[in-house]
Protein backbone atom coordinates (compact mmCIF):
# COMPACT_ATOMS: atom_id res chain seq x y z
CA UNK A 1 0.00 0.00 0.00
CA UNK A 2 1.45 3.81 -0.82
CA UNK A 3 0.71 6.86 0.26
CA UNK A 4 -0.38 9.70 -2.46
CA UNK A 5 1.13 12.94 -1.61
CA UNK A 6 -0.25 15.56 -4.60
CA UNK A 7 -0.57 19.34 -5.13
CA UNK A 8 -3.13 20.44 -7.40
CA UNK A 9 -2.31 23.66 -9.78
CA UNK A 10 -3.81 25.84 -12.30
CA UNK A 11 -2.63 25.28 -15.87
CA UNK A 12 -1.11 28.26 -18.15
CA UNK A 13 -0.01 28.62 -21.69
CA UNK A 14 3.11 28.55 -20.65
CA UNK A 15 3.09 25.59 -18.66
CA UNK A 16 4.26 23.00 -21.09
CA UNK A 17 7.01 25.67 -22.16
CA UNK A 18 8.42 25.67 -18.30
CA UNK A 19 8.11 21.78 -17.78
CA UNK A 20 10.60 21.49 -21.08
CA UNK A 21 12.80 23.88 -19.66
CA UNK A 22 12.88 22.17 -16.37
CA UNK A 23 14.16 19.16 -17.80
CA UNK A 24 10.97 16.91 -17.80
CA UNK A 25 10.21 14.19 -19.70
CA UNK A 26 6.84 13.22 -21.01
CA UNK A 27 6.39 9.83 -20.35
CA UNK A 28 2.88 9.95 -22.61
CA UNK A 29 -0.97 11.03 -23.20
CA UNK A 30 -3.64 8.44 -22.57
CA UNK A 31 -7.75 8.53 -21.74
CA UNK A 32 -9.21 6.96 -19.16
CA UNK A 33 -12.65 6.56 -17.78
CA UNK A 34 -13.58 7.28 -13.91
CA UNK A 35 -17.13 6.20 -11.88
CA UNK A 36 -16.97 7.20 -8.15
CA UNK A 37 -19.47 5.25 -5.75
CA UNK A 38 -20.92 6.28 -2.44
CA UNK A 39 -24.24 5.21 -0.69
CA UNK A 40 -27.40 7.62 -1.21
CA UNK A 41 -26.61 9.75 2.09
CA UNK A 42 -22.54 9.35 1.64
CA UNK A 43 -21.24 7.52 3.88
CA UNK A 44 -17.96 7.36 1.98
CA UNK A 45 -17.31 10.45 1.22
CA UNK A 46 -18.17 12.10 4.21
CA UNK A 47 -15.41 10.80 5.92
CA UNK A 48 -12.69 11.72 3.28
CA UNK A 49 -13.03 8.05 1.33
CA UNK A 50 -13.12 8.21 -2.48
CA UNK A 51 -14.48 4.40 -4.47
CA UNK A 52 -13.26 4.54 -7.87
CA UNK A 53 -13.58 2.08 -10.57
CA UNK A 54 -10.88 2.85 -13.60
CA UNK A 55 -10.01 1.11 -16.38
CA UNK A 56 -11.91 -1.88 -14.78
CA UNK A 57 -9.56 -1.60 -11.77
CA UNK A 58 -11.17 -0.97 -7.89
CA UNK A 59 -9.01 1.79 -5.78
CA UNK A 60 -10.24 3.75 -3.00
CA UNK A 61 -7.85 6.45 -1.30
CA UNK A 62 -8.25 7.15 2.48
CA UNK A 63 -7.03 9.76 4.20
CA UNK A 64 -3.70 9.02 6.12
CA UNK A 65 -3.41 9.57 9.99
CA UNK A 66 -0.29 11.69 9.38
CA UNK A 67 0.95 13.03 13.22
CA UNK A 68 0.85 17.03 12.44
CA UNK A 69 4.53 18.07 12.38
CA UNK A 70 3.70 21.73 12.21
CA UNK A 71 5.90 22.36 15.39
CA UNK A 72 8.59 20.75 13.81
CA UNK A 73 8.73 23.19 10.61
CA UNK A 74 9.03 26.67 9.22
CA UNK A 75 5.96 28.84 8.88
CA UNK A 76 6.88 28.42 4.61
CA UNK A 77 7.23 25.11 5.09
CA UNK A 78 3.62 24.55 7.03
CA UNK A 79 1.92 26.57 4.42
CA UNK A 80 3.24 24.26 1.46
CA UNK A 81 2.13 21.25 3.56
CA UNK A 82 -1.36 23.30 3.92
CA UNK A 83 -1.27 22.81 0.17
CA UNK A 84 -0.95 18.79 -0.46
CA UNK A 85 -3.51 16.17 0.00
CA UNK A 86 -2.50 12.97 1.35
CA UNK A 87 -4.48 9.96 0.85
CA UNK A 88 -3.31 5.61 1.16
CA UNK A 89 -4.66 3.94 -1.84
CA UNK A 90 -6.03 0.48 -1.48
CA UNK A 91 -6.52 -1.72 -4.93
CA UNK A 92 -6.92 -5.01 -3.72
CA UNK A 93 -10.53 -5.50 -3.86
CA UNK A 94 -11.07 -7.83 -1.04
CA UNK A 95 -9.47 -5.03 1.05
CA UNK A 96 -11.53 -2.62 -0.32
CA UNK A 97 -14.49 -4.53 -0.18
CA UNK A 98 -13.94 -5.02 4.12
CA UNK A 99 -12.99 -1.76 4.42
CA UNK A 100 -16.04 0.06 2.86
CA UNK A 101 -18.18 -2.97 4.94
CA UNK A 102 -16.40 -1.54 8.19
CA UNK A 103 -17.51 2.31 7.44
CA UNK A 104 -20.87 1.14 6.33
CA UNK A 105 -21.45 -1.24 8.75
CA UNK A 106 -22.35 -3.40 6.37
CA UNK A 107 -23.73 -7.04 8.06
CA UNK A 108 -22.59 -9.22 5.13
CA UNK A 109 -21.39 -12.82 5.91
CA UNK A 110 -17.93 -14.24 4.84
CA UNK A 111 -19.54 -16.81 2.58
CA UNK A 112 -21.10 -13.95 0.31
CA UNK A 113 -17.93 -11.57 0.43
CA UNK A 114 -16.38 -14.62 -1.10
CA UNK A 115 -19.03 -14.68 -3.56
CA UNK A 116 -18.54 -10.67 -4.19
CA UNK A 117 -14.82 -10.73 -4.47
CA UNK A 118 -13.97 -11.20 -8.13
CA UNK A 119 -13.31 -7.80 -10.24
CA UNK A 120 -16.17 -8.40 -13.00
CA UNK A 121 -18.87 -9.31 -10.75
CA UNK A 122 -20.24 -5.72 -8.98
CA UNK A 123 -23.04 -7.75 -7.39
CA UNK A 124 -21.58 -6.16 -4.36
CA UNK A 125 -22.21 -2.86 -5.06
CA UNK A 126 -26.13 -3.20 -5.10
CA UNK A 127 -25.28 -5.82 -2.28
CA UNK A 128 -23.47 -2.54 -0.38
CA UNK A 129 -25.85 0.07 -1.38
CA UNK A 130 -23.62 2.15 -3.37
CA UNK A 131 -24.44 3.97 -6.28
CA UNK A 132 -22.74 5.91 -8.90
CA UNK A 133 -22.49 9.71 -7.84
CA UNK A 134 -19.93 10.52 -10.31
CA UNK A 135 -18.17 9.87 -13.81
CA UNK A 136 -16.54 12.08 -16.50
CA UNK A 137 -13.47 10.97 -18.94
CA UNK A 138 -9.93 12.38 -18.90
CA UNK A 139 -7.35 13.28 -20.79
CA UNK A 140 -4.14 13.24 -19.02
CA UNK A 141 -0.54 13.96 -20.53
CA UNK A 142 2.01 12.88 -18.17
CA UNK A 143 6.05 13.99 -17.18
CA UNK A 144 8.56 13.11 -14.67
CA UNK A 145 11.43 14.83 -12.93
CA UNK A 146 13.92 11.57 -12.52
CA UNK A 147 16.16 13.47 -10.38
CA UNK A 148 13.16 14.19 -7.74
CA UNK A 149 11.00 11.42 -8.18
CA UNK A 150 7.83 13.26 -9.22
CA UNK A 151 5.76 12.84 -11.67
CA UNK A 152 3.23 16.02 -13.31
CA UNK A 153 0.23 15.40 -14.78
CA UNK A 154 -2.07 17.37 -17.05
CA UNK A 155 -5.49 17.02 -17.10
CA UNK A 156 -8.10 17.96 -19.16
CA UNK A 157 -11.89 16.50 -17.36
CA UNK A 158 -14.57 15.89 -20.15
CA UNK A 159 -16.93 18.57 -18.35
CA UNK A 160 -14.68 21.44 -19.25
CA UNK A 161 -11.79 21.74 -16.12
CA UNK A 162 -8.18 22.03 -16.50
CA UNK A 163 -5.76 21.16 -13.49
CA UNK A 164 -2.77 20.07 -13.13
CA UNK A 165 -1.13 17.59 -10.37
CA UNK A 166 2.40 17.26 -8.62
CA UNK A 167 2.50 13.65 -7.06
CA UNK A 168 5.18 11.56 -5.19
CA UNK A 169 4.43 8.34 -4.13
CA UNK A 170 5.56 7.02 -0.51
CA UNK A 171 5.33 3.02 1.03
CA UNK A 172 3.27 3.52 3.77
CA UNK A 173 4.92 4.52 6.56
CA UNK A 174 7.75 6.20 4.26
CA UNK A 175 9.15 9.75 4.74
CA UNK A 176 6.20 12.12 3.28
CA UNK A 177 8.10 15.33 4.74
CA UNK A 178 10.56 14.35 1.79
CA UNK A 179 8.18 14.08 -0.26
CA UNK A 180 6.43 17.66 0.30
CA UNK A 181 10.01 18.93 -0.31
CA UNK A 182 9.95 17.32 -3.95
CA UNK A 183 6.65 19.06 -4.33
CA UNK A 184 7.73 22.27 -2.87
CA UNK A 185 10.71 22.40 -4.98
CA UNK A 186 8.83 21.46 -8.21
CA UNK A 187 6.31 24.20 -7.62
CA UNK A 188 8.83 26.65 -7.43
CA UNK A 189 10.15 25.47 -10.61
CA UNK A 190 6.67 25.86 -12.36
CA UNK A 191 6.55 29.48 -11.42
CA UNK A 192 3.52 28.19 -8.85
CA UNK A 193 2.48 31.48 -6.24
CA UNK A 194 0.09 32.26 -3.86
CA UNK A 195 -1.06 29.73 -0.84
CA UNK A 196 -4.91 28.76 -2.26
CA UNK A 197 -5.16 25.01 -2.73
CA UNK A 198 -6.86 24.81 -6.24
CA UNK A 199 -9.68 22.47 -6.49
CA UNK A 200 -9.24 18.87 -8.06
CA UNK A 201 -11.42 17.34 -10.61
CA UNK A 202 -14.01 15.95 -8.09
CA UNK A 203 -14.67 19.09 -6.13
CA UNK A 204 -15.88 21.28 -9.73
CA UNK A 205 -17.64 17.93 -11.08
CA UNK A 206 -19.81 18.15 -7.48
CA UNK A 207 -19.79 21.74 -7.58
CA UNK A 208 -21.63 21.67 -11.29
CA UNK A 209 -23.16 18.57 -11.24
CA UNK A 210 -24.02 17.22 -7.57
CA UNK A 211 -24.78 20.96 -5.65
CA UNK A 212 -26.30 19.10 -2.31
CA UNK A 213 -23.64 16.32 -2.48
CA UNK A 214 -20.89 19.42 -3.34
CA UNK A 215 -22.74 21.56 0.21
CA UNK A 216 -22.96 18.49 2.52
CA UNK A 217 -19.28 17.62 1.80
CA UNK A 218 -18.39 21.65 2.26
CA UNK A 219 -20.59 22.29 5.63
CA UNK A 220 -18.42 18.89 7.07
CA UNK A 221 -15.69 20.33 6.22
CA UNK A 222 -14.09 17.58 3.43
CA UNK A 223 -13.65 19.89 1.00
Amino acid sequence: MSVEVERKFLCSADTLKTLEEMGAVCVGQRQFHDQYFDTPVFDLTLKDMWLRKRKGCWELKCPTTTVNRTEETSGEQSKAAALCTRYKEITNLPDIQQRVKEVIKEDTDSETAEKISSQEDESWLSKMNLVCFAEFTTVRRSFTLEEEGVQIDLDQADFGYHVGEIEVLVPEGGDEQSALEKIERTAQKLGLTGHQRVEGKMNIYLKRNRPEHYEKLLSEHVL
